[in-house]
């Protein structure tokens, strides 16, 4: 069986909205699996400059597939080993929840596998 790694990474400025509010960074970070392939979430991985918790958001065909708070000034490392595959065309996009007004960087490394 073939495999391939594959990463939605980036660092993106943001300025929040709302904590009920995900919105799209600048430049949109997404992923969609290739036609005839299958993904699987292998790791999350963050880091957010701000001095507020933050949360990033992973939607699955537009929908929340997941949660992840970050802390103020902090990172977060979350191995997702094996947790469910996504089948062809899945369309993943990276957005972030922050309290209004409040602005930083968000370091972002998120690892699949393509099977």
């Amino acid at each position: 069986m073939y495999s391939k790694p594959t990463f939605i990474q980036g660092v993106r400025e943001f300025t929040g909205i709302g904590l009920i509010e995900p919105q799209p960074f600048s430049e949109v970070l997404e992923y969609i699996v290739p036609s005839g392939r299958r993904a699987q979430l292998i790791y999350f991985r963050a880091g957010n400059s701000s001095a507020e918790m933050v949360c990033v958001v992973l939607l699955r065909d537009g929908k929340p597939m997941r949660y992840f708070p970050i802390g103020a000034r902090s990172s977060v490392h979350i191995a997702l080993a094996v947790v469910e595959d996504m089948m062809a065309d899945t369309r993943l996009e990276v957005v972030i929840a922050a309290p209004a007004g409040v602005s930083g960087s968000l370091i972002v490394d998120i690892g699949l596998m393509e099977i």
